[in-house]
This record gives structure tokens, C-alpha cells and sequence, in this order.
């Protein structure tokens, strides 16, 4: 610690630190540690567990609960990293130095580890997005909520999304008590609206939203304790993307079919009663029944109709002519 606050009234400490070997670098990152984790603690982390109720763990480092604990490791981490790249000026006192940079340190910190989540450092509701919504205040707003969210690194316990401040938040933006059935609709429709843009989607929510860290146990309805993972998508996401990899299945042997001389109708009929039809319904055993016909009921009546067939073996040929071309 000495050596790092005569290096810094020297204005020396950046260079030294750029330059230095790991063994050195290391020294005056621990140093520099030790001086500026107690102001983290004092003007960022315990305001902040303060106002988030966390009381007891606003008593100490040694009482930060986990997640906390973490929180104000990351702060400090951007300190030290702010302090030894930036102090390139003489600086009496580092204490005070690194104080009055600490907005910015933490700012900067937080942004930097969302972005190698992959989220959006600043998030903001683009105008398309705005307009796929309506301008609607809240929806943007949940917006905002969501995009902030899939680049924190912790999950909601056992749940996805954090429902129950977001339905505190939706109280007092729209004054409506209906709760949370009523927000997860409107989660679903501002998602439906981001993934009009897929790959916008996929590259500021669904990436940095599958780095969460999921929560390892969990126990099951029946009381149970066991693993379980956190879904990230939800059923019907996971139904499209199977049928989808069914329809392109179909499409490829329909192809074969057709350029070995195979009658158009009877290849498509065929094909699509063996790919569709002949399912065994594995992707759905962590699900409870719907009540509903299965998928090769569906499938059963549909080709029992000639019209339809006919309907179905115009519209599959279209597809397959287009895919060829």
C-alpha cells in the first residue's frame, strides 16, 4: 500500500502498473483493494442493500448475503480497475481521488460486465419497438424492465422474470390491481413484439438471458428436492422451434421423393403421415395433458379429407419448388 501512494503522488501509478510484470501488477491490485473496499462498502454498497430492505447485510462485508457479496466484489473490482488505468496524475490522496470517481468507476463497471453478457449496456426501447407497441407508457416501460433484466446475472429464485416488483411497478404506472396474470400477457406481447426483429432478439435478450446463472436446486411440487433447470423459453417457443425442425425434415425427404419420379401427392401424404404422425411425444413428458388431441389426431382427421389434401399437397409442392430454386 505504501508503494502504491508513493507511485501515485508521483503520478506514476498507471504506467507502472501498464508496464509492470504479473508478480508486481498483482501487489498493487491487492493494495489497492484493501484501500478502496471500505469506501465501495460505505458510499455504494451499503446504500444500495439499504434501500433494497437487505438490512442485515448492511451491517458488514461479512454479512452481505451471496448475491450481495458478489454485487460489491464487481463494484470494487471497478474501482481497482478505474484507479491503476487512470491515475496518470500526481495524486496526494488516493482515498479521496478514488471517492470522487466512484459513479463513474461503478457505472462503467456495470455496463462493461453487461455487454460481455451480451445485453445492452444502456437499455433503451428503440422507435421500432416503441411503435410495435403502441407508445403504450407501460408496455415501454416494461420494455426497458425487460431488456435491464436479461443482463443481470442472477435469476428470480425459481421464476424467470422478478413478477412481483414488476407488478408493483405496473400498480403504479397504470393503477390497475389485476396483478401478475395480467402482466405476464404483457410480457409475452412486448417479447412477441421484440422478436419481430429476429435477430435483434436473439442477440440483446435470448443470448445474454441463456448466461443467467440458474439456479442449481430447487424443489419439485410433491416436496421433492432435485435438480431442475431454468426454462428460458416457454412451451409454445419450444413446440415451434420442434415442429419447425419437422416441417424442414419433411420438406428434404418430399425432395428425394419427387426427384426419384415418386407421385407428388403420395410422396407428401406419405411423408407427412410418418414424419407428423409418428411422434413419441417425448418433448412433452415434463409437461401435465392438456386435455387436448394429440398432434397425429390432428394430423389423422386433416388427411382425412379430400379437399384438404389437396390443399396441403398445392401448398408443400409450392414450398418444396420454392426451396429448390
Amino acid at each position: 500500500m505504501d508503494d502504491l501512494r508513493d507511485l501515485a503522488r508521483r503520478g506514476e501509478l498507471a504506467n507502472v502498473v501498464a508496464s509492470a510484470t504479473p508478480e508486481v501488477r498483482a501487489r498493487l491490485s491487492g493494495a489497492a483493494y484493501a484501500i478502496v473496499w471500505p469506501i465501495v462498502f460505505a458510499r455504494v454498497t451499503r446504500p444500495v442493500e439499504r434501500r433494497r430492505g437487505h438490512w442485515l447485510c448492511a451491517n458488514s462485508v461479512e454479512q452481505l448475503a451471496d448475491d450481495c457479496l458478489d454485487r460489491h466484489h464487481d463494484d470494487v473490482e471497478a474501482v481497482v480497475s478505474d484507479l491503476l488505468t487512470n491515475a496518470k496524475v500526481p495524486i496526494v490522496d488516493v482515498e479521496r481521488w478514488s471517492s470522487a470517481r466512484l459513479t463513474a468507476a461503478t457505472v462503467d463497471g456495470h455496463r462493461r460486465r453487461r455487454g460481455q453478457r451480451g445485453a445492452l449496456q444502456r437499455p433503451r426501447v428503440p422507435a421500432w419497438l416503441a411503435a410495435e407497441l403502441g407508445g403504450d407508457p407501460w408496455l415501454t416501460e416494461l420494455a426497458v424492465q425487460i431488456l435491464t433484466w436479461v443482463g443481470v446475472p442472477t435469476t428470480a429464485g425459481t421464476q424467470l422474470w422478478p413478477l412481483d416488483s414488476w407488478a408493483l411497478r405496473r400498480e403504479v404506472a397504470t393503477g390497475d390491481l389485476t396483478g401478475n396474470p395480467m402482466l405476464s400477457m404483457e410480457i409475452e406481447r412486448v417479447l412477441a413484439a421484440m422478436r419481430r426483429r429476429p435477430r435483434w432478439y436473439a442477440d440483446y435478450v435470448e443470448r445474454p438471458l441463456g448466461r443467467k446463472y440458474a439456479p442449481a436446486l430447487a424443489v419439485s411440487a410433491d416436496g421433492a428436492a432435485g435438480l431442475r433447470p431454468l426454462v428460458v423459453i416457454g412451451s409454445h417457443e419450444r413446440d415451434e422451434a420442434h415442429l419447425a425442425d419437422l416441417a424442414a425434415a419433411a420438406v428434404e425427404l418430399i425432395s428425394r421423393r419427387l426427384r426419384a419420379g415418386a407421385d407428388p401427392a403420395h410422396a407428401v401424404v406419405e411423408v407427412l403421415g410418418v414424419v407428423f404422425g409418428a411422434g413419441t411425444g417425448s418433448e412433452q413428458m415434463d409437461r401435465t395433458p392438456d386435455g387436448g388431441p394429440a398432434a397425429e389426431e390432428r394430423l389423422s382427421v386433416l388427411l382425412a379429407d379430400d379437399r384438404t389434401v389437396r390443399r396441403i399437397v398445392d401448398e408443400v409442392l409450392r414450398i418444396v419448388a420454392d426451396g429448390s430454386k
